[in-house]
């Protein structure tokens, strides 16, 4: 589908035969639809997924703690809110222990569970929630969103938005008129450097040309890039003007990847797993490209219409002018 936009986007000449030879590489952040994750949260979450396994698979648990739970849950975020921390910390320590209680007594119920997709259902939950409880604050690996296990925390570097929980996404587009010919997710947030071999291989599969130049920040130092050139923004040796004017062409990729998040949908991921990810990716580079061919048209179009009505004018004129005379 992607390739198919490319080459309407050519046919309607929005871009020239050989604009995907000059290309400008960035990576942003496509969140996903998940709350933001506190322990509290999660803890809480896994106990009513537990519970509510167990329901189905008809066992009967010692204690559900479906009132002392969600009481302790909201007396976590007061004590936090009020930077109680101390007793924050015990409250939540406690939490854990419920889920945990919940956990250990659903596992040893297992036997009773009949072979069958509810069992694995139950298994893999168990997996989840045991390593969920046994994760540690700077381990590697750790569990955001129970839905969404494969979700990264992505710092942001920003004072507004210090992390970000999604997935990265590598976006490559036509240096001159900013049409999207290369985008795809990378699970695990991978340096950026070792994105860009994949992306540029992407490029040329998508257009049959590979890219003879590939401008990018400075986040990509240290790539593994060998067949392509690969001048990065703030470079200062052995450039020629027309170099220069390509590094300072790069930042327009970043309103192009604004558009994608303000105009379209790419600040929120819909879809599940990393396959979800993957597809809603080269789907929202369809629509990006789409909504620029029709931009296109409608500016051929105004200009037709200007053309035919300043026509129309001047024949009224001429035809005013022979009837006066």
């Amino acid at each position: 589908m992607l390739t198919q936009t490319i080459h309407a986007g050519q046919k309607s000449g929005v871009i020239g035969a050989g604009s995907a030879k000059r290309v400008a590489v960035d990576t942003t952040v496509m969140e996903k639809n998940i709350a933001h994750p506190t322990d509290a949260r999660l803890y809480e979450r896994a106990r009513e997924q537990l519970v509510e396994l167990a329901q189905e698979a008809g066992v009967d648990l010692r204690q559900s703690y479906a009132r002392l739970a969600p009481r302790l849950t909201l007396q976590v975020s007061r004590y936090a809110h009020a930077k109680q921390f101390k007793r924050m910390r015990k409250a939540l320590k406690k939490l854990k222990g419920y889920t945990g209680r919940v956990m250990r007594d659903l596992r040893r119920h297992l036997d009773d569970i009949p072979e069958g997709g509810l069992r694995d259902r139950v298994i893999a939950k168990l997996a989840l929630v045991s390593q969920l409880l046994h994760q540690q604050p700077k381990g590697s690996d750790k569990i955001y969103a129970l839905h969404e296990p494969e979700v990264d925390c992505i710092s942001k570097g920003k004072a507004r938005v210090r992390y970000e929980f999604g997935c990265k996404v590598s976006v490559a587009t036509t240096l001159d008129e900013g049409f999207v010919v290369g985008m795809r997710s990378f699970p695990s947030n991978p340096y950026d450097g070792h994105t860009l071999k994949e992306t540029l291989g992407q490029v040329e599969v998508l257009t049959d040309q590979r890219p003879d130049l590939a401008v990018v920040d400075r986040g990509y130092r240290g790539h593994d890039e060998d067949k392509t050139r690969v001048p990065i923004s703030g470079s200062r040796r052995g450039l020629t003007p027309k170099l220069i004017a390509d590094i300072r062409r790069r930042s327009a990729i970043e309103a192009e990847i604004g558009h994608m998040k303000t105009d379209g949908r790419l600040s929120r991921c819909p879809l599940k797993g990393t396959i979800g990810d993957a597809l809603f990716a080269v789907l929202y580079a369809c629509g990006h490209n789409i909504r620029k061919i029709l931009a296109h048209l409608r500016a051929w179009l105004a200009r037709m219409i200007a053309a035919l009505w300043a026509a129309q004018q001047m024949r009224n004129v001429r035809c005013q002018a022979v009837t006066t005379a």
